[in-house]
């Protein structure tokens, strides 16, 4: 008779445990969920420069070296931050 309790205490137990386990796994999936809007609504509102009418030549030169192209520039002397290069 006592193994029978031990045996029905280790089943209530270890079925507490799965349903715990559930619980926190539903839980963290909200909260995954939650991040990654935060991540992609963070992405969709960065400043994202529009290449789509530069050549192929200025999107080279600004994705391996920083550079803008002259004529979006406006008078600014920027240089490239840079150092050393290919």
């Amino acid at each position: 008779m006592e193994t029978e309790n031990k045996n029905k205490v280790k089943g209530y137990l270890l079925a507490g445990i799965v349903v715990l386990v559930l619980l926190i796994s539903v839980f963290q999936s909200f909260q995954i969920s939650s991040i990654k809007n935060q991540i992609t609504a963070n992405a969709i509102n960065s400043d994202v420069i529009d290449t789509s009418s530069w050549t192929e030549d200025e999107k080279m030169q600004y994705e391996h070296h920083g550079i803008m192209p002259a004529r979006f520039q406006q008078n600014n002397k920027q240089s490239p931050n840079m150092v050393g290069g290919c």
